[in-house]
Order: C-alpha cells, then sequence, then structure tokens
C-alpha cells in the first residue's frame, strides 16, 4: 500500500502512562516517550507534544483517565496533531473510547513499530515476517479500530493489510496466518540448507546484533564493504544481510547483520521475526555492538543481553564492542578480555576486532596443503564434509589438498603436510 506521507506529513501527540501495577517493560517514562519520538520520526512523522500520565492503575475505560485524555484533545487541537501514538500497548477497547474522545487515529507503540517494519522490510521474507506480524496484532483488535480502519493509506498505521483486508472475517484472516507461517517455513528451510552447507565448509558464523542504531549495518560496511545502508534511524535494517569476511589467512567467517532490538518489543514480533534472528540460534559468535555515547547505554545493554539469553544457543561467546568509542573519554569504557572499543563509522579498532573473532573462534585452526597418497582418497571426502576445502589437485605424487583444518584432523594429517600458511 503506497504511503501518503509525500502528501502529508503526520502530526503526533505522544502519550504514556506510568502505572504503579506495571512491570517495568509495561510502563512508559520519559526516557520511554524519547523512544517514542525517535520512532515516529523513523516512521516519517513528527511530534507535536508529549504528555506523561502518573496513575496507581490504569483506567479500564480510557487507559489514561478521562481528565487526562480531555487534556490530550486540548493539545491535539492547539498543535493540529492528526493522531496520537500511545508508548504503551492498548486493547481493543481503549483504542475505540480514546478514539471517541480525541477525534483523531489512535495507536499504540505497537503499531508504530509494526508501521516502520513495513517500511523497512525489503526481501521476500521480511516482508512475510511484517504481514504476518501485522495480522497477528490486528486479529484480536478487529473489533476496536473503527476509525484506524477507515483511513486507507493516510500515512502511519496503514501500511501493509489494506481496508478489504481487515474488514473481512476472522477466518479469513486466520487462513492468511496460516498460508503466512507455512511460507516462512519454507523459506526457513532454505535458509537450513544453507546453513547446513556453511557448516559442510566449516565457515564460522558470526551474527552481529545490538541495540536498534547503535551502528551495526556501519560495522558490517567497514569490515566487508557490503554497501548495506546505514541511516542513522531506528530499525534501519530488517532484513539479515550475510557477506564474507576473511578475518586471517587461517579463518573465513560469515558475517551476519540482524534487525535491531529494542525496549518493549512486542513478544509477537520477536515471535514473527524468530526466522532472521534464527541466525544467532545456530551463530558461532555474536558481536554485541554497543553505541559507548548513548545515555541508556547499561539498560539497553540489558535489553540485547536478556534477548541473547532467550535466541542464542547457550554457551556463546559473545564479544562486546563499544561502537562511537571516539565520543566518549577512555575510562568510559570497560576494560575487559572480551571487549574491544571501536569507531566504526572512522574505521578506528577493526584490527583488534579481527584479532578479538580469532581469539574468540580459536588460533586452533591450521591453514595448510596435504599430498594424500591415492589409497587415502577417502580422506577427501571427509575433509570436504569437515573442514574447509579451498583447492584440489591430483598429481603423479599424489592427491594435493588446500585446507583450513581443526587440531584433531591437523593431527592426523601431520605427516602429509607439503606447506602450512603462517
Amino acid at each position: 500500500m503506497e504511503s501518503n506521507f509525500e502528501q502529508k506529513q503526520e502530526r503526533a501527540v505522544l502519550v504514556g502512562l506510568n502505572a504503579d501495577c506495571f512491570k517495568k517493560e509495561q510502563t512508559a517514562t520519559d526516557e520511554t516517550l524519547e523512544e517514542l519520538e525517535a520512532l515516529l520520526e523513523t516512521a516519517g512523522g513528527f511530534c507535536t507534544g508529549k504528555i506523561l500520565q502518573n496513575r496507581h492503575t490504569p483506567d479500564p475505560h480510557s487507559f489514561i483517565g478521562e481528565g487526562k485524555a480531555l487534556e490530550v484533545k486540548m493539545l491535539v487541537e492547539f498543535t493540529e496533531a492528526t493522531m496520537v501514538v500511545f508508548d504503551n500497548e492498548l486493547s481493543p477497547g481503549n483504542i475505540r473510547a480514546l478514539e471517541e474522545i480525541l477525534g483523531v487515529t489512535v495507536l499504540d507503540r505497537s503499531a508504530l513499530i509494526l508501521d516502520i517494519f513495513a517500511q523497512r522490510a525489503k526481501t521476500k521474507e521480511g516482508r512475510l515476517q511484517v504481514e504476518l506480524a501485522q495480522y497477528k496484532y490486528l486479529l484480536p483488535r478487529l473489533s476496536g479500530m473503527g476509525k484506524s480502519l477507515s483511513r486507507q493509506g493516510g500515512g502511519i498505521g496503514t501500511r501493509g493489510p489494506g481496508e478489504t483486508k481487515l474488514e473481512t472475517d476472522r477466518r479469513h484472516i486466520r487462513e492468511r496466518i496460516a498460508r503466512l507461517q507455512s511460507e516462512l517455513e519454507q523459506v526457513r528451510q532454505v535458509r537450513g540448507v544453507q546453513r547446513e552447507r556453511r557448516m559442510k565448509n566449516s565457515v564460522p558464523v558470526v551474527a552481529i546484533v545490538g541495540y536498534t542504531n547503535a551502528g551495526k549495518s556501519t560495522l558490517l560496511n567497514q569490515l566487508t564493504g557490503a554497501g548495506i545502508p546505514a541511516n542513522n534511524r531506528l530499525f534501519d535494517t530488517l532484513d539479515t544481510t550475510s557477506r564474507q569476511l576473511t578475518v586471517s589467512d587461517n579463518l573465513d567467517v560469515v558475517l551476519s547483520d540482524t534487525v535491531g532490538f529494542i525496549a518493549k518489543l512486542p513478544h509477537h514480533l520477536v515471535d514473527a521475526f524468530r526466522a532472521t534472528l534464527e541466525e544467532l540460534e545456530y551463530a558461532d559468535l555474536l558481536l554485541h555492538v554497543i553505541d559507548s555515547s548513548d545515555p541508556n547505554r547499561e539498560e539497553h545493554i540489558q535489553v540485547v543481553d536478556s534477548l541473547i539469553h532467550k535466541l542464542a544457543k547457550e554457551g556463546t561467546k559473545v564479544l562486546r564492542c563499544y561502537n562511537k568509542a571516539d565520543l566518549v573519554s577512555a575510562e568510559d569504557i570497560p576494560i575487559g578480555e572480551d571487549v574491544v572499543k571501536i569507531s566504526a563509522v572512522k574505521g578506528e579498532g577493526m584490527d583488534k576486532l579481527l584479532n578479538a573473532i580469532e581469539n574468540a573462534l580459536g588460533h586452533s585452526r591450521h591453514h595448510i596443503t596435504v599430498t594424500l597418497p591415492y589409497h587415502m582418497g577417502g580422506m577427501v571426502e571427509t575433509l570436504h564434509s569437515s573442514a574447509q576445502v579451498l583447492g584440489v589437485d591430483y598429481t603423479g605424487e599424489g592427491i594435493v589438498v588446500e585446507t583450513i583444518v581443526d587440531p584433531i584432523l591437523y593431527g592426523k594429517l601431520r605427516e602429509y603436510i607439503t606447506n602450512e600458511f603462517r
């Protein structure tokens, strides 16, 4: 569905509820409202004002209470806003009640994130994941989204499934969800085959993770020249990008960029994006990119660590890359064996990072040439399945194989080594 941003920029009042009964990830604060403003700008909107309400519990009808809702309405009218975006997740009933009081479209944080996802996804897999997430989000809210559904492609919150699709019965949407899940499963199987091929070739997988806008795509570009657009926008990368990286003479890896993590990321988005985030489960090493200059750095590190714990396989080694290190003083960055200071934009610290990657994956890989007697032809097959084979040549002296092997194969082949690359 085409967006109308070119004709009209959405103007939005941002509202958050800080309730005593909420868990930390449910509540709104000044900091999360700032992040919501950044999300709004990423979606193409403009913030005309913010209101943070403190209550013991949310109002069952209007969420923030009738009095505060009228205050929001006055701000909407005064600033000529076209919508109100809530930093919390709203129920269908809340949305309906608030739209009646405010007279403009009401979105919650999840709907805004989904809208950005709809703009950013470029590959078939990314679009499938976004559409699946949108339908899962919309299904329980169909009865409550009156005003939102009446606007066809009017801008934020209307990209993706159109009005005619959403006004059909729930059965149709459930069938669509089932079809999307089936298509995603096929995508997952294709990725599985590719992953098995990489494992057969013994190429380690290094996944770049981090809080959104920490500089992951910039780092991928710096290391591999991948040419991924690296913009100062939240959620700029939605589709996993993988590139080959030569770390040293003895080590090649596949480097994968992933979607940025964010606080209060709705659980249904994590589920829908599991196919992309699946890279974490199979990664041999994670590069956790951290924005050194981020005022909420420690909190954002915790968000990423928590998602790594949920999605990566147990025991996966993590390197912490403190990016934008040139913007802070040296003492602001911790010192540790698994810590590297870098500036992805300036290319500073790349050699140290490559050394750290090689150390993390082990110095134990050996780049060698062996000359095998022909009666050991079966070893060539073993090398293809268990090592990285760079070339095979059948000569009068025997089978010449250039390969990168682990210590066990190195020990077995030691007497046949004719050259070892250092």
